[in-house]
């Protein structure tokens, strides 16, 4: 009887205590929470119960599974798996407490900085993801390290390792050079400002906003809701448009090949009127010059601004669209269109136009010159 009920008292009172301390710790958090709403810390780490509860229990019954004589002939077995989801776990709450840190560091820096420099947040938030992404990696190989030095035969090879590992790390090098070239091209792009999360980009002429950045890889979301990953180097090797770089604001033209008798003045106060009532202008600059002519249009350009990338493309659109309405419905004239008129003569010498010919008129006969007959 006394062994079945030791093994019971002592993994029940392991699970029971386990769930009395995580739930008072959960409520001291909560109220914590409640307390100081300022900061998001103490949310952040109720995130970590389930990693904390785990490491409680498996501490609980590894300092205890001796003396209770929890499957006595497989004593090695049980200490040893105890051990490992110690460790496991162990590793999986640093981690979640390391990102409730971090996490609440940027979110006090980027509502203290938002408004003011709104790109040096973005910049901060792309290093902090990368930050997180190496502390989870180092965590996780020093876990994986200490579960296999756990198993006797991984201590007995570690002296041989440890000799081969010039050799390894020559080998390795050679065969993850491009893994090695992407793995400092992100840690390049985190703390050289290159590109950051949120910015606006032009890579392979396709246009869209940095959603992504990891040691490895970046990820563009384009505006047809297409991703694009790349790998970081391509951001240190090539060239490429960053369009929020510095400020957001952007300036853009708008092209119409119009007839040469276009209004222009009337051009002018339309394109005024437009961007009066277009909300996404911002306001700065807006002006209208011709550009370029040909022998049968002239090319008016259109400058206008606006805040950021999303919002100069509407003014485009916008000023593309109510310009051609206007001039379609009271200049229709001003249209490109293939002409037909006859030229006008050229005047005389005394100023005045020439006769126009019959066409059914005798040719001219100059002498000395053939006649050419139709």
């Amino acid at each position: 009887m006394e062994t079945i009920l030791r093994p019971l008292i002592v993994v029940g009172g392991s699970v029971l205590l386990t769930v009395v301390i995580g739930w008072a710790t959960d409520l001291l958090l909560r109220k914590a929470d409640g307390r100081h709403p300022e900061t998001p810390l103490w949310g952040l780490l109720r995130r970590a119960r389930v990693p904390y509860q785990i490491v409680l229990c498996t501490a609980l019954l590894r300092g205890s599974y001796v003396e209770a004589e929890v499957f006595p002939d497989h004593r090695t077995g049980v200490g040893r798996t105890l051990t490992l989801v110690l460790i496991g776990s162990a590793a999986w709450l640093v981690i979640r407490i390391a990102a409730a840190v971090v996490e609440t560091s940027y979110s006090r820096y980027a509502h203290a900085h938002a408004e003011r420099d709104p790109a040096r947040v973005r910049r901060v938030r792309t290093q902090v993801s990368l930050i997180m992404r190496v502390v989870s990696a180092v965590v996780g190989v020093v876990a994986v390290s200490s579960m296999l030095l756990t198993f006797p035969a991984m201590r007995a090879a570690g002296a041989s390792l440890l000799a081969s590992a010039g050799i390894i790390g020559i080998v390795a090098g050679v065969a993850a050079q491009s893994t090695l070239g992407n793995l400092f091209a992100g840690f390049q792009i985190a703390f050289g400002d290159m590109v950051r999360m949120g910015d606006t980009v032009v890579v392979d002429g396709e246009w869209g906003t940095v959603e992504e950045i990891t040691l490895t890889y970046l990820t563009v979301r384009t505006w047809d809701e297409r991703r694009i990953t790349m790998p970081v180097s391509y951001f240190t090797s090539k060239p490429f448009e960053n369009w929020s770089r510095g400020t957001p604001q952007m300036t853009g033209t708008v092209f119409w090949h119009l007839d040469h008798s276009a209004p222009l003045e009337a051009m002018r106060e339309r394109l005024r009127d437009l961007l009066r009532e277009c909300p996404a202008w911002d306001g700065r600059a807006c002006n209208l010059t011709v550009t370029d002519t040909t022998p049968n249009t002239m090319e008016v350009r259109a400058l206008v601004t606006a805040k950021d990338a999303d919002d100069i493309w509407t003014v485009r659109v916008t000023v593309r669209e109510g310009m051609i309405r206007f001039l379609s419905d009271q200049h229709p004239y001003a249209l490109p269109r293939v002409n037909t008129a006859d030229a006008a003569p050229r005047p005389r010498r005394d100023g005045l136009p020439h006769a126009r010919r019959s066409p059914d008129a005798e040719p001219r006969r100059f002498p000395g010159r053939p006649t050419k007959s139709l």
